[in-house]
């Protein structure tokens, strides 16, 4: 006679299976819809996907958790790139950049990374524009590699290190490295589509979500496994390299522009944008009406921000 419980561990392992299949099939489904938009260019270990356009003065723009460059690409970029060179990426492990097993997800590596980036595509200290996570990448890049930035425009920036983690990104701190491989195999996909709806509530709110996020704005590569694993190690970084940034901010020498929606729900404009600029002579905060991804949102008012910065650094640099 076969035990109940063999039973039961067999339906679980026939349910894992079946869910495992559901996301293979789904992240190749999108992958086929979205396929990459740019090209690829081999640094410190990693393949980044970069997409450069536009001429003029160089603005290197960097995506934070869990995205890609399509947040920029969504409006933003079109603007600016009628008068300048601009260049986005994924950040290593995100969209279609990799990061190979045993490169860190620590933000001092991923930095390290973009600044040869920067010397590999020529940009000579470009305006660095980093949104969320990635305006923590850009003052790393901007502290450990001085040289390679002109001037910093951050966007929502995440500046100071979290006293809590959002729920909306709640599942991406699990610390036991099977069981986070694991949950990216089977549960993670599935999961994140039926929780879509009050995890983009929380990202966008109070705007609303584009009808056309998931598509042109790329909120769709986010449902796969890797994206998951990587996103996941991005955010378990943090926590030991925020305090040691912090103390570093005095030492900016760049002109330093912040953009804060007020009502961001992810990060607070007081304890990120104003706790930042307190530390660093001359910097500038802008607080307008809206959340936390106005990159998507109000894409016209990001170009607007982010072209007063370029024109600062500009001004300085004649």
């Amino acid at each position: 006679m076969i035990s109940p419980l063999l039973y039961v561990l067999g339906g679980l392992a026939l349910l894992l299976v079946l869910l495992a299949v559901f996301t293979r099939r789904t992240a190749r489904r999108i992958e086929a819809y979205l396929p990459p938009s740019g090209s690829f260019v081999e640094v410190e270990g990693v393949r980044l996907h970069v997409r450069d356009e536009g001429r003029g003065p160089a603005l290197l723009m960097i995506h934070g958790l869990g995205g890609q460059m399509a947040h920029f690409n969504y409006g933003a970029v079109r603007e600016l790139a009628q008068r300048y060179r601009v260049v986005t990426l994924d950040r290593p492990g995100s969209g279609y950049s990799t990061r190979p097993e045993g490169v860190p997800a620590d933000l001092a590596t991923q930095a390290r990374a973009i600044a040869c980036l920067i010397d590999k595509l020529g940009l000579e200290r470009p305006t660095v524009v980093g949104h969320s996570l990635g305006g923590a990448t850009a003052l790393t890049l901007a502290l450990d590699h001085p040289g390679q930035v002109g001037a910093l425009a951050l966007v929502a920036p995440l500046t100071h290190a979290p006293g809590t983690v959002p729920s909306a990104f709640r599942a991406l701190t699990i610390e036991t490295g099977w069981l986070r491989r694991l949950f990216a195999a089977t549960l993670a996909v599935p999961l994140s589509i039926v929780a879509s709806k009050g995890v983009l509530a929380e990202v966008f709110g109070p705007e609303p979500v584009p009808r056309d996020f998931p598509t042109r704005g790329g909120g769709l590569l986010s449902l796969r496994p890797g994206q998951f694993l990587a996103s996941s190690a991005d955010l378990q970084a943090i926590g030991g390299h925020m305090p040691q940034l912090e103390q570093r901010y005095g030492a900016l020498r760049v002109p330093l522009h912040i953009l804060f929606g007020r009502e961001d729900r992810l990060l607070d404009w007081r304890a990120n944008g104003q706790a930042l600029a307190d530390k660093v002579a001359g910097a500038r905060l802008e607080l307008v009406d809206g959340g936390h991804m106005l990159p998507v949102t109000q894409p016209e008012l990001t170009a607007r921000f982010i072209e007063e910065a370029a024109s600062t650094r500009l001004a300085l640099a004649g």
